[in-house]
């Protein structure tokens, strides 16, 4: 299956790419941008560059000899019928579904979990490519209406419409500019709370910042222009304000974060008056509202607790001497918590994988969920008077199951589980801890085929992340399991900087100690080498978002180590990364590039900014988007430019595929997926040298 290495860099006639001589002064430092230009998404210049690009890439793609064949594998694979956690609404159950190959998975309802569904509302009648997606849904109470919002492109921006359920027709109400926001219904059912920000200037939506977040009301049946502004704050316009009623029905929650800081405000209103209480005001620490019996309010809090604990809060008696610690912190992070059922249902991840706890309303312990092996389980949703709730499972080699859970007796009983054309016993999962550069033990899972021969010779992918308190944990991915099929290695490494074992964990990595996370990666990939599992011309990074900003910064700083590159979606240009969209709420993790003592620690590290002329860099498949409105693609178009520019004579490719009519990721059309899905492996295929 192994395909001859297909081309030097030398081989390929890259397009010629102007630069400019554009040199700025940031604290004392000069700084080159040649690539500047770049940044304008709406030049003809610049749509001139992506075409020419793309034809250089395509060509290059279109002549890897196993190309047809992964994606014909991918295809097949892809091919089993899957579904989404139930949920009951006025009893009216609603699910997502898809038959296989649908581009995007379709709404479902019925009048029970197991009663014959109908077609609710199918994204894929929205487009005629599939780039129109469900974004999100939400059910009114008594289940008659259904608030659901699209996404075009896979642009962050959304938009909302309201659709009757019984006759799956649309009201008339449309919604606008709607971006980090749910939607979160009255108890009558007369609207709903949602966050908007203020519409952007013409041809700015994809670039310009985002700032002034606000909740309002939707009175059903009423024009947008006529909504209730519920909350906002002028004085702090870059507050991200969420809000969500409570299972009663009696108060408004208002979730407020600045950036992306794990330390976070909460305030309520009644919803009787409307007065906003600033409850938790002092963003002192993690707060996630569970849910409320009455006036007491159960939340999810590092606060004294860097793995979380529990504690309950009386909105009638909110002084901290009169707060309740419900469940205390334990060795293990406490990552999720549910109260639903009268039951605390908390989703434990030790050493990065899955454990399920039930607690009662006073803490006590009363059962661990029987989980079918190391992998990784989410759900458990509802509300306080539910029987049973619903919850998946998947592991690395297992696409896994929905399973009822009864909250009475702790019995799972499976509800649905797919039919796929994998045998997940072939291979076998390890976690290993190697240590980093400081001696800390990071946690690596292995996948690879049962009896590997530990000989370097095999094909070995490594993924990371490690950004923003999100953790890595085990779970099936089809793209994966075909690289598993055609005699991969994958590992992943849940380095510092992500949430795996709670505050620390993620503080060690961010700001003037950001090198921390890939110096971890770093590590990881020298074990690999050291254990003989792979050689550094049979080894592969790959990372998306923060994590293609690791496989850029681990390439420039280490090109020996590698011997092929995906960065996806990247953060390259860590200098000016905070003036575009949502960009500025970054700076809780990688600094503040305004700041001079950060930004010396973010030149160090920026991958745009430290390409050498002449490096023989890995092969490189940089992969972006027209529509990321998230990490806008300038990121990924001038650090290609410039990579291409840096790369010796006699180096392998370094290419940039920017798909068009997609984001970030959530929402991408499953044909365009598949395709880029089949071409990262081919290139892989192509360049890498057991």
């Amino acid at each position: 299956m192994l395909a001859p290495l297909i081309a030097l860099a030398s081989a390929i006639d890259y397009p010629k790419t102007k630069t400019s001589d554009l040199v700025e002064t940031l604290h004392g430092v000069q700084v080159a941008d040649p690539y500047r230009w770049l940044e304008d998404d709406n030049s003809q210049e610049t749509k001139a560059w992506v075409e020419a690009e793309n034809k250089v890439t395509f060509s290059y793609l279109d002549g890897l000899p196993e190309r047809d064949e992964i994606k014909q594998r991918l295809a097949k694979l892809w091919n089993f019928e899957r579904f989404g956690l139930p949920e009951e609404q006025g009893g009216q159950w609603f699910f997502t579904h898809n038959s296989g190959l649908q581009n995007q998975s379709v709404l479902m309802t019925a009048a029970a979990p197991d009663a014959e569904p109908r077609v609710l509302l199918d994204p894929n009648t929205l487009s005629d490519d599939g780039t129109v997606s469900l974004a999100d849904y939400q059910p009114s109470r008594d289940g008659k209406l259904l608030a659901w919002s699209l996404s075009r492109g896979g642009s962050d921006w959304n938009e909302i419409r309201i659709r009757d359920v019984s006759t799956g027709k649309d009201l008339e109400d449309e919604l606008k500019w709607v971006k980090f926001s749910g939607m979160s219904w009255l108890e009558d059912g007369s609207g709903f709370f949602y966050s908007r920000y203020p519409a952007p200037g013409d041809g700015a939506a994809l670039t310009e910042r985002n700032r002034n977040h606000r909740i309002y009301f939707h009175k059903i049946g009423t024009p947008q222009q006529d909504d209730r502004m519920v909350y906002e704050r002028p004085d702090q316009p870059d507050w991200n304000l969420s809000g969500s009623v409570t299972d009663d029905g009696d108060y408004l929650i208002i979730q407020v974060s600045d950036g992306t800081s794990t330390d976070n405000r909460v305030f309520y209103q009644k919803i009787s008056d409307g007065e906003t209480v600033e409850l938790l005001d002092q963003a002192d620490a993690s707060y996630g509202f569970a849910g409320n019996i009455g006036s007491k309010f159960y939340f999810l809090t590092n606060l004294d607790a860097a793995r979380y604990r529990v504690i309950a809060i009386d909105v009638e008696k909110p002084d901290r001497k009169n707060w309740e610690e419900v469940i205390p912190q334990t060795d293990d992070l406490l990552d999720n918590l549910s109260l639903v059922g009268g039951k605390l249902v908390c989703t434990y991840l030790h050493d990065a994988h899955t454990e399920i706890a039930v607690h009662d309303l006073h803490g006590e312990f009363l059962r661990q969920v029987d989980l079918p092996g190391i992998g990784s389980a989410g759900g458990f949703h509802g509300r306080i008077g539910d029987k049973f709730t619903y919850y998946g499972f998947s592991s690395f080699t297992d696409p896994g199951a929905v399973f009822r859970y009864d909250l009475e007796s702790g019995t799972s009983t499976l509800w649905k589980t797919p039919e796929i054309d994998f045998d997940g016993s072939a291979f076998e999962t390890k976690e290993v801890f190697v240590s980093s550069k400081d001696g800390t033990k990071i946690p690596v899972f292995l996948v690879h085929k049962k009896g590997l021969k530990l000989d370097g010779s095999h094909r070995t992918l490594l993924y990371g992340y490690g950004g923003f308190n999100i953790s890595m944990s085990p779970g099936f991915s089809v793209s994966r399991a075909v690289w598993l099929e055609r005699g991969g290695v994958f590992a992943m490494a849940c380095i510092r900087g992500g949430g795996e074992f709670g505050k620390e964990w993620h503080e060690s990595a961010i700001r003037l100690k950001k090198q921390t996370s890939y110096d971890d990666f770093i590590s990881v990939a020298e074990w690999l080498q050291e254990k003989s599992y792979c050689t550094p011309s049979s080894l592969a990074i790959q990372g998306g978002s923060n994590g293609g900003l690791l496989v850029g910064a681990c390439m420039t700083q280490r090109p020996d180590l590698f011997g092929a590159c995906l960065p996806a979606v990247g953060v390259m240009d860590l200098l000016r990364f905070h003036k575009f969209t949502i960009g500025w709420a970054w700076k809780s993790d990688y600094g503040d590039p305004e700041d001079p003592e950060e930004f010396a620690s973010l030149f160090k590290i920026s991958p745009y900014h430290n390409l050498k002329p002449g490096t023989r860099y890995p092969a490189t498949l940089v992969t972006t988007a027209d529509h990321d409105d998230r990490v806008v693609p300038a990121h990924s178009f001038k650090f290609a430019a410039r990579l291409q520019a840096c790369q010796a004579e006699d180096g392998p490719p370094v290419l940039i595929r920017i798909e068009t009519s997609a984001g970030h990721g959530a929402g991408t059309a499953l044909d365009k997926v598949i395709q880029v899905s089949a071409d990262q492996w081919a290139f892989l295929e192509a360049n890498l040298k057991p």
